[in-house]
């Protein structure tokens, strides 16, 4: 399903990532960085929180706007209860909307916000997304104290909180359409290789947004998936050669790939995971591309593993999940 928008723009970005992304290749394109995982606070769950919170403010300051004129905040990360962002927005007493789509929650909440908009409903909205590296494996995976080693197919989960300001007057980036994934699931059982099980769900949803829009590959510039690494980056360009007849090689990369340094930065393995890897990457990099007119349109292709470690102790296979979003330059 792609829905299409009239007039919906980005004001503003900002993102604030920890240690292992301030080293990354994008480093020097962050609005902040710290230079360890507790960003000052006494636990992990804490500092993403930070993460968020301070995502929101650099927004406001960049945009020029107080938090009063801000008519809808959309979050979420990927703790239990969505508790990142309840505690990161605690003190703006905006109006908030709670999401979890896992590592594609910021496609999703750009979708919902650009529909409110179009819709007359609301003039603009902010939509958040926060990520951390070790509250994350300590929910989803063993102890990091446990020390045990992963293998060469494991994501790296991105630390970093990332917002957008989305708003109804005109700017030089346009929300053009947007469109919403289905459930897939490929039997894949290993939570250390994550690509595996999103890469069926990206290319179910660029061949729907292809589709439903009657647009070919060769409309984007750039069409860049949330973090399907090293490894779900090549299924994914060979399944869309075998099941569709597309070949997207020469214009598709991975956001999970392009955060870190994975020759120099071991520890992240086949790339970069969690629900702020996508926008790090984009509200960092390729929106002012588009800004500048660098690149004139692009499409975010975020995924998310609906990863329950309930479901995944009952052997039950691990569920995916892909939103798209159709971003131009504005002449």
């Amino acid at each position: 399903m792609t829905f299409n928008f009239n007039n919906v723009y980005v004001n503003n970005t900002a993102t604030v990532v920890g240690p292992y992304e301030k080293e990354g290749p994008l480093a020097n394109k962050f609005d902040k960085a710290y230079d360890d995982l507790y960003n000052g606070e006494k636990s992990w769950e804490k500092a993403e929180a930070r993460l968020l919170e301070e995502s929101v403010d650099i927004l406001l300051k960049k945009s020029k706007k107080k938090k009063e004129e801000i008519d809808l905040v959309i979050a979420g990360d990927l703790l239990n209860q969505i508790s990142s962002s309840c505690y990161g927005l605690e003190k703006f007493k905006i109006p908030c909307l709670g999401i979890y789509s896992a590592c594609t929650t910021s496609t999703e909440g750009i979708l919902l916000a650009a529909t409110l908009i179009d819709d007359e409903r609301i003039k603009n909205a902010i939509v958040s997304v926060s990520s951390h590296n070790m509250a994350s494996e300590k929910q989803f995976r063993n102890p990091t104290e446990y020390g045990a080693p992963k293998p060469k197919t494991a994501t790296f989960t991105s630390t970093g909180g990332a917002s957008i300001l989305l708003q109804s007057t005109k700017s030089k980036v346009k929300v053009e359409s947007a469109t919403i994934g289905k459930i897939c699931n490929m039997d894949q059982t290993d939570p250390n290789n994550m690509g595996a099980a999103m890469a069926v769900a990206a290319a179910d949803t660029i061949f729907t947004h292809l589709k439903d829009t009657k647009r070919n590959i060769e409309y984007y510039d750039l069409i860049i998936t949330g973090d399907l690494g090293l490894y779900g980056k090549e299924i994914l360009v060979e399944y869309m050669k075998s099941e569709y007849g597309l070949d997207i090689a020469s214009r598709y990369n991975d956001s999970g790939v392009m955060l870190y340094n994975t020759e120099r930065q071991k520890e992240v393995l086949a790339g970069g995971s969690g629900p702020a890897c996508s926008p790090l990457v984009n509200y960092s990099y390729t929106i002012p591309l588009l800004e500048k007119g660098t690149l004139k349109r692009i499409l975010i292709v975020a995924t998310g593993a609906l990863f329950s470690p309930t479901m995944v102790y009952q052997k039950e296979p691990i569920l995916s999940i892909s939103h798209a979003v159709s971003l131009e330059s504005v002449k």
